[in-house]
C-alpha cells in the first residue's frame, strides 16, 4: 500500500503583517491567459469537507519575482475555481478510464 506524503504538496506563504501561513497546494492553472493557483486549508484531520479553497493570481513585482494576490473580482475568483473543479474531473475520469486497461 502506498501513502501520498502531503507535506510535499504543502506551501507556506508570508501575509502582509509577515505572518507565515500554510497552505496545501491543489493546483496551478491558466484561465483567461493569466496563471493563478488554487490553495487549500491544511488537512486538519478531521472529515470537515467543507474545507476552505483559495484562489489567488499570479504576478511578477518589480524585481521578477512571484506573488500571489487575491483577484479583486470575486466572479473571476468563482471561474477560476470552476474551471479547477472541470481539471479534477477531466482527470478522475482519465484515471478511471485508465483502470480498465
Amino acid at each position: 500500500m502506498s501513502e501520498m506524503n502531503n507535506e510535499d504538496n504543502m506551501i507556506e506563504l508570508i501575509g502582509d503583517d509577515g505572518e507565515t501561513i500554510s497552505f496545501e497546494h491543489l493546483a496551478t492553472l491558466e484561465y483567461e491567459g493569466e496563471s493563478y493557483l488554487v490553495l487549500g486549508a491544511p488537512d486538519d484531520g478531521s472529515d470537515n469537507e467543507d474545507s476552505e479553497v483559495y484562489v489567488l493570481k499570479i504576478e511578477q513585482d518589480e524585481d521578477g519575482n512571484d506573488i500571489y494576490v487575491d483577484p479583486e473580482d470575486d466572479e473571476l475568483s468563482e471561474k477560476v475555481f470552476e474551471r479547477f473543479l472541470q481539471l479534477m474531473e477531466e482527470t478522475l475520469e482519465d484515471d478511471e478510464d485508465g483502470e480498465d486497461d
